[in-house]
């Protein structure tokens, strides 16, 4: 059975493991991405790669999902808005310190792929992909194939303006009111201290009281468990979510849309007030594209880098 390594480079952490071809996961491990320094990323990612490679010796090639634009024929990395990366030949950087063939993708393209070959949008021809995590990454499936543009920086979809006087975009981008800026995991722990702030007497504002942090997860957990504010802070991110979405919809007219990332473990309470303002706001029919979770949860991307791997180095690309 053919084996590769697969990694989903994150804003906040990267998962890494070991995927054979019939999507068996044979190794997973996770280390922390936020915060370091290039260099210290790079090792980082090495050391967890290693210890993949320990797992599986069979491996055969290694994928990379990294949230960034990507120039795919030279395999650099251009420019990360949420990670300290900018030009950076990650095809060759790791191809040389692992010793094998070395394949570079955007994290939500490689995330799409697996979503489409196992999950969520098995069977459809034209499907799109975004994931909610750190910031909001998008994947595009188009006439059975990832569609990635000229160089292989498309379907940056989390920087669509859905408020052009919006508040300005997260890290690196030069932009105002994309949809990263008001329904990432970033955004919704934002509103959620602000929540917390606002209302004491909340489990958010409880949290807060106490001194924890309230983040993405936090806000989620809270929402799940039943605390009113929460639930409004992830239906308003959701609301602004469906304003993107209703737009993606009709420029695509996709066959179905996937959720993923870890905002999306929000579920229904994330994508019923998304899909009510796409079907408000989208022109028929597309105001009735299907938007569901992904199936595939936190190692989508992870099986995804490595499908890529394993197909890439098939076909000799």
């Amino acid at each position: 059975m053919r084996v590769a390594l697969g990694a989903d480079l994150g804003g906040t952490k990267m998962a890494v493991g070991a995927v054979d071809a019939e999507q068996s996961l044979l190794h997973r491990s996770t280390g922390t991405s936020f915060g370091r320094e290039l260099d210290e990323l790079l090792d980082g990612l090495e050391d967890e790669l290693r210890e993949a490679l320990g797992a599986a010796p069979s491996a055969e090639a290694i994928g990379l999902g990294i949230p960034c634009t990507i120039d795919r024929e030279r395999g650099v990395a251009i420019n990360a808005v949420n990670l300290p990366i900018i030009d950076v030949p990650m095809r060759e950087l790791i191809g040389d310190r692992l010793d094998l063939p070395t394949f570079v993708d955007n994290d939500a393209n490689v995330a799409a792929l697996a979503e489409h070959r196992f999950g969520a949008a098995r069977g459809a021809r034209n499907a799109v992909m975004l994931t909610i995590g750190t910031g909001i990454g998008g994947g595009l499936v188009l006439g059975g194939q990832l569609y990635r543009g000229s160089t292989g920086a498309a379907a940056e979809l989390g920087h669509i303006v859905i408020d052009q006087a919006g508040p300005p975009c997260q890290g690196s981008c030069p932009n105002r009111g994309c949809v990263e800026a008001f329904a990432s995991g970033t955004a919704i722990g934002r509103q959620g201290k602000l929540a917390a702030e606002t209302h004491p007497e909340s489990a958010l504002g409880r949290r807060l009281g106490a001194g924890e942090e309230i983040d993405g997860r936090a806000v989620t957990e809270a929402a799940l468990a039943g605390d009113g504010i929460a639930v409004e802070v992830l239906a308003t991110a959701g609301r602004r979510l469906g304003v993107a979405l209703a737009s993606i919809a009709n420029v695509f007219e996709p066959d179905v849309i996937v959720i993923g990332g870890g905002a999306a473990a929000g579920g229904e309470l994330l994508l019923a007030p998304a899909r009510e303002e796409l079907r408000s706001r989208a022109l028929p029919p597309q105001n009735s594209t299907p938007v569901v979770l992904a199936e595939l949860g936190p190692d989508a991307g992870l099986i995804g880098a490595a499908t890529m791997a394993l197909e890439e180095s098939a076909s000799g690309s």
